[in-house]
């Protein structure tokens, strides 16, 4: 469904976009889906309304732990992209697995600030972001995800996620109908 409207009370999740992620190939170039994500960041700035800004720093335990290869990341892997002009006001989300609600204090912390929609960007649409607009419609929370903001590994499973899933989750639009919508 296309995004029609934004809740009053409406925060920007912006899913790892970090130096480690941003960096592997995508199906649609990484630096558009942060120059993107940026513009949606710094209007919902703007607008006084919550920028989340989360990273993953390990997966889950069990048997996915040997899918690194046991290489350590670089030591910035994590870091999240300067382009995204992080400030102290954004809630900083740091996860462990695919969503950024699970184990985390992102709920708690939305629900602190009335927010009752959530607008979803980043990589990997499939991963986390998917799991993130899962998770987030589970809890009650209009999702809207940003269709020209978000990317994958695989074009396919972006297309599945885009065309499949977030259209039965909420809506979606891309960025430019989001921030009209933002006014």
């Amino acid at each position: 469904m296309t995004a029609t409207t934004l809740d009053p009370r409406t925060a920007l999740i912006v899913v790892d976009l970090q130096k480690g992620i941003v960096g592997l190939p995508t199906a649609h170039p990484a630096a558009g889906i942060v120059e993107r994500s940026a513009k949606l960041a710094s209007a919902f700035r703007a607008k006084g309304l919550p920028v989340v800004l989360v990273n993953v720093t390990g997966g889950a335990p069990g048997r996915t732990e040997g899918q690194g290869g046991g290489q350590q990341p670089p030591a910035d892997w994590a870091d999240l992209v300067p382009e995204l002009g992080a400030r102290d006001e954004d809630i900083r989300v740091t996860k462990n697995t695919w969503g950024a609600f699970y184990g985390t204090d992102l709920d708690s912390q939305l629900r602190r600030r009335g927010i009752t929609q959530v607008v979803l960007t980043g990589i990997a649409t499939s991963i986390g972001v998917e799991s993130t607009a899962r998770f987030a419609q589970e809890y009650g929370y209009n999702v809207t995800v940003v269709t020209d903001a978000v990317t994958d590994m695989s074009a396919e499973s972006h297309a599945n996620s885009v065309e499949r899933v977030f259209p039965r989750l909420g809506e979606t639009g891309t960025t430019e109908e989001v921030l009209k919508l933002l006014g």
